[in-house]
């Protein structure tokens, strides 16, 4: 498989080692992708008032080896969205965050299903081994949370976000393990391959993804998020927030389920910090 270099950023890097005829190429181009990757070589030579054989030598200044490998490049950039490339506006301002983040809150609160989260509570309360699995920022920061949560409630889980190693802890599961996947996307190929291989081990999956992605397809059972981006790239996700908010849940479902036990390890572990840092009673446990 090849990697795709940003020819967009190729043009903005070099534009000062270009001849002036060059120059003028690469700002049109920068000016109008979109009409840049389908153009004719002639009719770009003829809007830049420049020649075939200029836009040709600019193709191949900027790494490209012809016209065609610009066009398709150029293309490639653009399949990303136009929201990358435009200068979108932020209309939301920093209190925007907020607001976003509340409002992908509720609509996920609107959308829990309380069946699937039963029983996926039975699934987890009766496992030989928890492995949570998530991989790319917001996915493994959760991924994490989770064995944070479990952990304390005496549950056997472990995390893991390293491609090859969540590969390898998926082809070690035995029949009464669970795999929580979990992936904002739904389309990591590293995520998708690895619950493949645990499933054919006897492992059940259960996926905090968007339902009807790839890794919702592999999975037997699906805690859905709704994920919600708009064009203002610089904020980051907020779905993020649903599926920490979902990790909440689980661990507390969990907890209830397995009250006894949850709270003598809880205990265990508040006696243990406050022995050790001091405070009052009312610290987060481990926070």
């Amino acid at each position: 498989m090849g990697y795709s270099i940003d020819i967009i950023s190729c043009i903005t890097d070099r534009f000062v080692e270009l001849t002036v005829t060059e120059k003028r190429i690469a700002q049109f181009i920068l000016d109008d992708v979109q009409s840049a990757s389908t153009l004719p070589i002639a009719e770009m030579a003829r809007l830049t008032a420049t020649s075939q054989a200029s836009v040709t030598r600019f193709a191949r200044a900027i790494g490209c080896k012809d016209v065609r490998e610009l066009k398709v490049k150029l293309a490639q950039s653009l399949a990303v969205g136009q929201r990358f490339i435009l200068d979108v506006p932020d209309l939301e301002g920093v209190q925007g965050i907020y607001e976003t983040i509340i409002n992908v809150l509720d609509i996920n609160r609107r959308a829990l299903e309380p069946e699937a989260l039963k029983k996926a509570v039975g699934w987890l309360s009766g496992a030989r081994q928890i492995l949570a699995i998530g991989m790319g920022g917001g996915s493994t920061i959760c991924a994490q949370e989770l064995q944070f949560r479990l952990f304390r409630l005496g549950l056997p889980v472990v995390s893991q976000s390293d491609g090859l190693l969540v590969r390898m802890m998926s082809a070690s599961v035995a029949a009464n393990d669970i795999v929580v996947a979990l992936s904002l996307g739904g389309y990591s190929p590293e995520v998708v391959e690895s619950v493949s291989i645990a499933r054919q081990y006897g492992a059940k999956v259960i996926a905090i993804t968007p339902e009807g992605t790839p890794l919702a397809q592999q999975s037997d059972m699906v805690l859905p998020l709704i994920v919600r981006e708009n064009d203002y790239i610089f904020k980051p996700t907020t779905s993020r927030y649903a599926m920490l908010a979902m990790v909440d849940v689980l661990a507390t479902e969990l907890a209830m389920a397995n009250k006894s036990q949850a709270k003598d390890r809880l205990r265990r572990i508040k006696l243990a910090l406050d022995s050790h840092r001091g405070g009052v009673d009312r610290q987060p446990l481990g926070d």
